[in-house]
């Protein structure tokens, strides 16, 4: 399977884990010019943004590497193009997750980064 492939199956994995835990999933692949957002979801009362990490190279461990601080500025930026664009959802309160997705496991990092002032 080529990585595209295994990104849409990965986002697939972690979408169907976030919705058993009681999420909803309203929005997937959100593209602005400032980059992409895997999934938005509602979990309660706030608004989550979604970065799905599919990886059988790599463990867990290496997470880091692979949502780095300039990938976590692209997110944090692009949600703000997302809510700008809809203000129904201004109000809430904003979380940054990250869903892993390794060999046999789905691990959900909840609140994983934050926008640094």
């Amino acid at each position: 399977m080529n990585r595209s492939g295994a990104g849409r199956e990965g986002e697939e994995k972690a979408a169907a884990a976030l919705e058993k835990s009681g999420m909803s999933i309203i929005a997937r692949n959100v593209r602005f010019k400032t980059g992409e957002i895997d999934l938005v979801a509602l979990d309660g009362d706030k608004m989550v943004f979604v970065e799905v990490k599919s990886w059988t190279a790599y463990g867990f461990e290496e997470l880091r590497f692979g949502i780095d601080k300039k990938k976590q500025r692209r997110i944090i930026e692009t949600a703000k193009f997302f809510l700008a664009a809809h203000r129904e959802y201004n109000c809430m309160a904003v979380r940054f997750d990250v869903v892993f997705i390794g060999p046999e496991t789905v691990t959900h990092l909840i609140s994983a980064f934050m926008e640094q002032e």
